[in-house]
């Protein structure tokens, strides 16, 4: 079956089946030898595998010689296309996709708590670069482990760790301060939306920073200032020190430290607990603890589940490293306020040996290296502070708003489109729209001598049947009809509340066709005046006249602590405590009573 060149001789090997030397030397050292006949093999079937090892070696085999006489024809059969053929489809060259932030024009910030980076652009003196990121339970679930108080605290090493990474944005190798001015209270659902804001640097190199965070689902709240601080470059080393070499007599290469005694930390979070520091398993990584004059020592670890290979230094081992102190004082000792002079000198740490040095006046120095007694990190200073009872709850966001009345914007007399007629009942206002219909006619609300409640309810018979005629009339399709009230809005006038209240109604039915306006119990509206409210008139369903300024309500959040009654400061002036909140299993009515508590 062979045929051509390529065989040029056959080697019988010896009884061991090992190829002696002579025959490898007559065969040559590049040789391909296979074996015609095998134990345990019948010859047939070691004689094809022969064949096809060397028709793979690229000798050439007369097939159909071989199958002569059985039948079978000798065809080329295309095989499959080789798995690991290499080939590539995708299309090269730097393209973005509308999930890479470089589609929006951003930068990554290559940080598990930010998302992008942009670097400002503008005059001297005003660019600088932001950070941005968002924080939540569902995308950082170990930030559900940091409850302080009932709710969950984005906790300081965690600001802390968003500093470091500005700075290394601006090339600063330290934190010289960084004051926190607000705790950052996540909600249960949803995100917040973060900024780590960085200034031009100064003279000397140093940077502002200023880290802001707002409720992703209220983009017309304030942003929240959480921190402000100033990062600052390398000091110029000394000669003789080696690169990153921090000059401590802190020995972490020898641990436990000597003349050191342990401390028992088996119910460190029990007692923490009882402070109101309620951490789950990614913050319960304090192992154990050593005392040695006023230095502290400790080993921490994180949680098995928590990868901090992507920070800096993870928030959760940084804030396990400042448990230690809460042997001390049970965790009464508060949360982290301000921190001075941080560097980090290493990153991915998962384990951290710590000394901690606390002075006369609270004021705390940490120093922290890895397993091998390398340094990792080092504070100058920190500054912790007890948490107010209900300061947190207070951070939160309330969900309450209050109607605020504001300066209507770019309004002229000028632009009313024609003077108003006034009616008071429903003949005249017949007999008004036989003829051709203003574009605006007036329906002034007054009171009756009946008691407050006949009243109200006389204002709004009379009302409602001037809203059935206007709208039963088409020549009045293309006017408005606007209820003229005095003291409606603050209360004053009852009877002119009741009617806002009634008209709002047509209002949302009729978009456009009617209109409310309160003026101030004995003011007389100048025809300047009116032409500016029957302008402002054309775009505001309500419109309210005080002190001679033209006003508009806006809804405004209630601000936590004023009380329901407005921003005046003004409380609930509930007796004894007690509220009652018609509805309060409603939607509404849940929202109402936790605003009350």
């Amino acid at each position: 079956a062979l045929a051509g060149e390529g065989v040029t001789r056959f080697v019988e090997l010896g009884p061991d089946g090992v190829l002696s030397g002579m025959a490898r030397e007559s065969a040559g050292d590049d040789a391909l030898l296979v074996p015609l006949l095998r134990k345990d093999r019948d010859e047939e079937t070691a004689a094809l595998t022969a064949l096809a090892r060397l028709h793979v070696a690229g000798t050439r085999v007369d097939w159909a010689a071989y199958l002569a006489g059985t039948g079978a024809r000798a065809e080329t059969v295309d095989l499959p296309t080789y798995a690991f053929q290499r080939q590539r489809y995708w299309p090269s060259g730097a393209l973005t996709r509308a999930g890479d932030v470089r589609f929006a024009g951003l930068g990554a910030a290559e940080h598990p708590l930010l998302g992008a980076a942009v670097e400002l652009a503008g005059t001297e003196g005003s660019d600088g670069v932001v950070l941005t990121g968002r924080l939540s339970l569902q995308s950082q679930p170990w930030l559900a482990d940091h409850v302080v108080q009932g709710s969950v605290l984005v906790p300081g090493t965690a600001l802390l760790e968003l500093a470091i990474r500005a700075a290394d944005e601006v090339g600063c190798d330290t934190v010289e301060e960084l004051t926190l001015s607000a705790p950052l209270v996540l909600p249960d659902h949803g995100g917040t939306r973060i900024q780590v804001r960085i200034g031009m640097p100064d003279a000397d190199g140093r940077c502002a920073l200023g880290i802001h965070a707002r409720g992703e689902d209220d983009v017309q709240a304030p942003w929240t200032v959480h921190a402000t601080g100033i990062l600052a470059p390398a000091a110029p080393a000394a000669p003789a020190a080696p690169v990153n070499e921090v000059r401590s007599d802190f020995d972490a290469s020898v641990w436990p430290p000597e003349d050191a005694r342990a401390v028992d930390v088996t119910d460190c979070y029990e007692r923490l607990a009882d402070a109101g520091f309620a951490y789950g398993p990614a913050f319960r990584g304090l192992r154990a603890a050593w005392r040695r004059g006023d230095e502290l020592f400790a080993e921490v670890a994180l949680d098995e589940a928590t990868d901090g290979s992507a920070f800096g230094l993870h928030p959760a081992l940084f804030d396990a490293a400042l448990h230690a102190f809460a042997l001390d004082d049970d965790g009464r000792g508060g949360v982290p306020f301000s921190w001075a002079g941080v560097s980090l000198h290493a990153s991915g740490a998962s384990t951290l040996r710590v000394r901690l040095i606390r002075d006369a006046d609270g004021t705390m120095a940490l120093e922290l290296a890895d397993p091998a007694g390398a340094p990792v990190a080092s504070v100058e200073s920190l500054v912790v502070r007890p948490l107010a009872a209900g300061q947190l709850s207070a951070a939160t966001h309330d969900s309450l708003y209050q109607v605020h009345w504001v300066p209507a914007r770019g309004t002229r007399a000028a632009e009313a489109s024609s003077e108003p007629v006034t009616v008071s009942g429903v003949a005249e206002l017949e007999a008004l729209v036989q003829g051709e219909v203003p574009t605006t006619v007036l329906a002034t609300v007054s009171g009756t001598a009946d008691g407050v409640v006949g009243s109200v309810h006389d204002a709004a018979v009379w009302v409602l049947e001037l809203v059935r005629s206007w709208l039963a009339d088409e020549r009045c399709a293309q006017s408005r009809l606007v209820f003229v009230t005095r003291g409606a809005v603050t209360g004053d006038d009852l009877t002119g509340s009741g009617v806002w209240g009634l008209v709002r109604s047509a209002v949302s039915e009729h978009p456009g066709r009617f209109g409310l306006l309160d003026v101030e119990p004995g003011v007389v509206l100048s025809a300047e005046l009116l032409g500016a409210v029957l302008a402002v008139g054309e775009a505001e369903a309500e419109v309210a006249v005080r002190g001679g300024e033209v006003l508009v309500p806006r809804l405004a959040r209630v601000v936590s602590g004023a009380g329901a009654a407005g921003a005046d400061g003004a409380g609930w002036g509930v007796a004894e405590g007690t509220v009652l909140v018609t509805g309060g299993t409603g939607g509404l009515g849940r929202v109402v009573a936790r605003h009350l508590v």
